[in-house]
């Protein structure tokens, strides 16, 4: 699940992470539309950093199946409870925003849905073909979920056959059960092997650091995704998103991050986007090369 963390709490930050704000007549543009229509994105409501870039280079990121999830990571700002009841117009909606905000890369996430039987899969695939009825020329990255590792689930999404999909293992095996509570560090990695294996020409995972793993776990992480044939990395910083949730351990400098991204290219990664910023989504519309 793409998550844009900000940090509320008064903690000073290095200088890394200060922020410029966006501009540029593509971005003005975008956001003139979403504020218009209501138009609903993951970049504008979770307030991203890389927003103002994304935009200007025609990418954007949509939320669907809600804004409530079934499960309580220690990391994730999205809120957690009982979902409300499925919007089956929700497909056509994002469609909609896609083709009014003129996308040409989207990406695709959403909540945990283990409340249905499918998972919210069925959901899933219809988006994607009314993204592609409406939008022909889009390419898509889904940001998926584990589907509890349900074959039948993650089978509609192969089915569907988006130039990316991702999913995150978001922290080091040692510390997922800490961060992730209901997702299994194993099961992410076979859902990615699994994915390859079906066809998927291109698959992605996204870590965040600064939870108090260890450079050598980090490194280990990355080994366990080329194994299972990812792609695409993506490392960028935990922020803490209020109080509640996990609270940040180590700002990791700008040079940490650069070793990750060498190591990675090292590994035989295709795109390694590494920097304390960077998140599941950043610099999407080069992952489909």
């Amino acid at each position: 699940m793409e998550t844009v963390l900000e940090n509320t709490l008064p903690v000073q930050k290095p200088k890394w992470l200060k922020v410029k704000l966006p501009i540029g007549q593509k971005y003005t543009e975008l956001r003139g539309l979403v504020d218009k229509y209501s138009l609903n994105t993951i970049c504008a409501s979770g307030s991203c950093p890389n927003m103002g870039e994304c935009w200007g280079e025609g990418t954007a990121t949509f939320m669907i199946l809600g804004n409530t999830c079934t499960r309580s990571c220690g990391f994730c700002g999205v809120k957690t409870g009982r979902p409300e009841t499925v919007d089956w117009d929700e497909p056509e909606k994002v469609a909609r925003s896609i083709k009014i905000m003129n996308i040409k890369h989207a990406v695709i996430t959403s909540v945990d849905r283990d409340d249905l039987k499918d998972g919210g899969s069925i959901i899933w695939i219809e988006t994607v073909k009314a993204i592609r009825r409406m939008n022909p020329t889009t390419t898509l990255e889904t940001l998926i979920p584990d589907f509890q590792g349900i074959e039948r689930n993650i089978d509609r999404i192969v089915d569907a056959n988006p130039e990316v999909v991702s999913h995150n293992v978001e922290t080091v095996r040692r510390l997922t059960r800490e961060v992730r509570i209901q997702a299994k560090y194993d099961r992410s990695l076979e859902v990615l092997r699994y994915l390859k294996e079906k066809g998927i020409k291109r698959t992605k995972s996204g870590i965040m650091l600064g939870l108090g793993e260890q450079e050598e776990e980090v490194f280990q992480t990355m080994r366990d995704l080329r194994e299972a044939n990812v792609d695409v990395v993506t490392i960028g910083q935990y922020l803490q998103p209020s109080k509640k949730h996990l609270p940040v351990k180590e700002f990791i400098t700008p040079d940490q991050f650069a070793i990750y991204e060498k190591y990675g290219l090292e590994l035989g990664f295709r795109h390694v986007e590494s920097g304390p910023l960077v998140r599941s989504s950043y610099k999407a519309q080069k992952h489909i090369l």
